[in-house]
């Protein structure tokens, strides 16, 4: 899991300050209305809303952009696009199992774009529940690595369910169940420890250890689903060593 969870935290990072920028504000954005339109547009009595301003504010989406999300989402501003999100399965290179999460206002646009872009890099589309079952749903908070050391977080989110805390380098990864992660973070706040993000997230319960040339093949097939608008997040269960990843870049 180590290797998995550094690439998706340096992805992150790197995705923040080169040229998708754009199209990583566009995600955290509908990320942003969808929630308002869910459970309305006090981020105080809705959550999901915090956490997802919280996201876009720390990826430095402008301020003006997520309050116009708020309004669309909430109804106060015309505007708003009708988002349902769809989940596909597939494998990608070395039989990776590949949950793809989509947002979108047009599911044969949707459909038409993720097909396309596994089939051209190495990847196969699965039926509904052949890959799902190898994924669970968890709850997580990444913490920045100056915040604390690993006995004061866990001070401070083990009764709010956390159920362990992972050291990833330069960020801590705190796990819960997905129904706990308001509660985990909340108890961050409390305790003055700053944090990165909290959002449900789908974590593998196996994973396949990739070489230099699969890594390279999966990533590339993470980036074409990623270009996608339409493709919200993308979940693989593969594992990348420090060497492996060093070799890659």
């Amino acid at each position: 899991m180590s290797g998995h969870s550094k690439w998706a935290t340096t992805k992150h990072k790197k995705a923040v300050i080169d040229a998708k920028r754009g199209k990583l504000f566009a995600k955290l954005i509908k990320n942003v209305e969808v929630a308002a339109r869910t459970g309305g547009g006090d981020p105080a009595g809705n959550p999901t809303l915090y956490d997802a301003i919280q996201k876009a504010k720390k990826s430095s989406v402008p301020n003006d952009n997520i309050e116009r999300a708020v309004k669309r989402g909430s109804g106060a501003e015309a505007g708003g696009a009708d988002y349902e999100t769809i989940m596909y399965e597939g494998y990608g290179p070395a039989g990776v199992a590949v949950l793809i999460e989509c947002l979108t206002d047009n599911r044969n646009r949707a459909a038409g774009e993720v097909r396309t872009a596994m089939t051209r890099n190495g990847g196969n589309m699965a039926d509904p529940g052949s890959v799902a079952y190898l994924f669970s749903r968890k709850g997580v908070v990444i913490v920045p690595g100056d915040a604390g050391d690993e006995d004061s977080l866990l001070d401070a989110v083990l009764e709010a369910g956390a159920e362990e805390v992972n050291d990833l380098g330069d960020s801590w990864e705190i796990v819960s169940e997905a129904t706990d992660v308001v509660a985990v973070r909340t108890a961050l706040q409390e305790a003055g420890i700053d944090y990165d993000s909290a959002e449900a997230t789908f974590l593998p319960s196996v994973t396949v250890p990739l070489d230099e040339e699969g890594a390279r093949k999966m990533f590339r097939l993470i980036e074409a689903l990623e270009d996608s608008d339409d493709v919200q997040n993308v979940y693989a269960n593969f594992d990348v060593s420090d060497e492996v990843m060093e070799a890659v870049g």
